[in-house]
């Protein structure tokens, strides 16, 4: 979960949720104009890319491909500001959508902005820090908070309280 001294608290964002605003921040780029295609910030902005893409119906979809250092490193990579850039795109990104699930510290955020400034940059949530690098965004959290995306968690079956169920997360 990163560094948890500076968290207070967790967002589980559901699939149902993640739907939801991944549509209204399509409609939101569709009163916008018309775009040449969608550059997805891997990873967490692949399943964001997609909806949108759906929603504006966008077939042209790139990658740029980064990680911070604290997610692991190796393979040909550029470092740049903490971030290690693995697949840059062509261009400036002018016409192009850029997409991610959540912009937070902004570190990746303005590495990616750097290579690609003309781009308009949208992400599903954000955060103070990061927010100056967005261009367009659904809901803003607090820093201290840790969002959990419907791809970082595991559902599964709790027994009812009356069957030895308890509060906790374990079934």
């Amino acid at each position: 979960m990163g560094d948890p001294s500076r968290y207070t608290d967790e967002i589980v964002v559901s699939w149902p949720e993640l739907h939801r605003d991944a549509r209204f921040l399509s409609q939101q780029l569709h009163q916008l104009g018309t775009w040449k295609g969608i550059v997805a910030i891997t990873r967490g902005g692949l399943v964001p890319a997609a909806l949108v893409a759906r929603e504006l119906e966008i077939r042209l979809i790139d990658t740029v491909c980064v990680a911070s250092y604290a997610a692991g490193s190796g393979g040909p990579a550029q470092s740049q500001s903490g971030v290690q850039v693995f697949k840059g795109v062509a261009g400036d990104g002018a016409g192009f959508l850029l997409i991610d699930d959540l912009v937070d510290t902004g570190r990746t955020a303005q590495v990616v902005r750097q290579l690609l400034p003309k781009a308009h940059f949208a992400t599903l949530y954000a955060k103070p820090a990061g927010r100056p690098f967005v261009d367009t965004c659904v809901k803003e959290f607090k820093q201290d908070k840790w969002i959990f995306f419907p791809w970082d968690i595991d559902y599964r079956f709790v027994k009812p309280i009356k069957d030895g169920g308890n509060l906790s997360t374990k079934a």
